[in-house]
């Protein structure tokens, strides 16, 4: 389907989202410099942390459900010795037992423990709703949250280097802690902050994070971002281009799923919203191919119409650009 002269060219921004902003101050800005209103987000980061921050204009917004659910990759640091209420470095504190050194043996064993499919529950300063209301709004309002733990998969949980003894002012006091620089690599839903947290009670002595970088969700990485200081000076409030994703609809597509070529016919159908006709052995080898995920669609010539889905030995429309 053609665009319309109104709608803003699709496509796909990695964005080295600043420690500061909220990442719906990404978006705003990005809407600013893009000129259009048809922008977001693929997972938030928090205000603190820094990292991959994934941005759909226009149609390619119908993409980033995708992307929120692909794997992340995060590293960190994490302060053992202090507690705060956010399990972050912009959190109250809520214990300071302190801790003068570590046991790299019982730290791995702790950190074993948080790794593979696990129960995890959330930071009670989350966006996950409860009855309605943000959890973090709750929080903030003096209410005691109590989130139930869900599953999540931590793949990797790792030491990046030697834990360092250091000091820390808490509330007028110098206070021993330990910093341990980490990396994470974990499904969809997993809060790093949590893992430092459960890291901190297990060890005994509390802790929280001081740092937060993501490095990569699904097959976006740092080396695609861009600063946003560099995209105002290229798109400055005078200037008469817009801004304009890098990866335009059909490369995000084809970097983000695998695709499948129709005919002519099955091109027309697919227009209107009909799945291409397959056999059940045809439609397992394809969802093999596309790992239980969704499937780029393209006509004859290459031009991507939307995505597809192999399902109980059929295929199903998921969405038509």
């Amino acid at each position: 389907m053609a665009r319309r002269p109104d709608e803003p060219v699709p496509g796909i921004l990695v964005v080295d989202k600043p420690s500061g902003m909220t990442s719906h101050d990404v978006v705003s800005t990005v809407r600013r410099l893009a000129r259009t209103r048809k922008v977001g987000h693929a997972g938030s980061l928090d205000p603190m942390a820094t990292g991959v921050l994934v941005i759909g204009i226009g149609k390619a917004t119908r993409l980033l459900t995708h992307v929120t659910a692909d794997s992340k990759t995060y590293t960190a640091t994490i302060r053992l010795g202090v507690g705060t209420h956010s399990e972050d470095a912009d959190g109250q504190v809520t214990s300071a037992h302190g801790c003068t050194e570590v046991d790299p043996a019982a730290l791995e064993t702790a950190m074993a423990a948080l790794r593979g499919p696990i129960m995890q529950v959330p930071s009670a300063v989350s966006a996950i709703k409860v009855g309605g209301r943000r959890a973090h709004a709750l929080v903030r309002a003096g209410q005691e949250v109590q989130l139930e733990a869900r599953p999540v998969t931590v793949n990797r949980f790792e030491v990046l280097a030697s834990p360092r003894a250091s000091s820390a002012l808490v509330e007028g006091q110098v206070r021993p802690v330990v910093d341990v620089d980490i990396l994470v690599d974990c499904s969809s839903g997993t809060y790093v902050r949590a893992l430092a947290r459960d890291l901190g009670t297990a060890m005994g002595v509390g802790a929280h994070l001081t740092s937060l970088r993501r490095t990569r969700v699904g097959t976006f990485t740092l080396a695609d971002a861009l600063g946003l200081a560099a995209l105002e000076e290229a798109h400055p409030r005078d200037g008469e281009d817009p801004l304009v994703a890098p990866l335009g609809l059909g490369q995000a597509v084809r970097r983000m799923f695998p695709v499948l070529h129709l005919d002519q016919d099955e091109a027309a159908r697919f227009a209107h919203g009909n799945a291409p006709r397959r056999t059940p052995e045809e439609v397992r080898a394809l969802a093999e191919e596309a790992a239980g995920g969704p499937m780029g669609v393209c006509t004859p010539e290459g031009h991507v119409m939307g995505l597809m889905r192999c399902d109980d030995d059929k295929v199903r429309t998921v969405l038509v650009f």
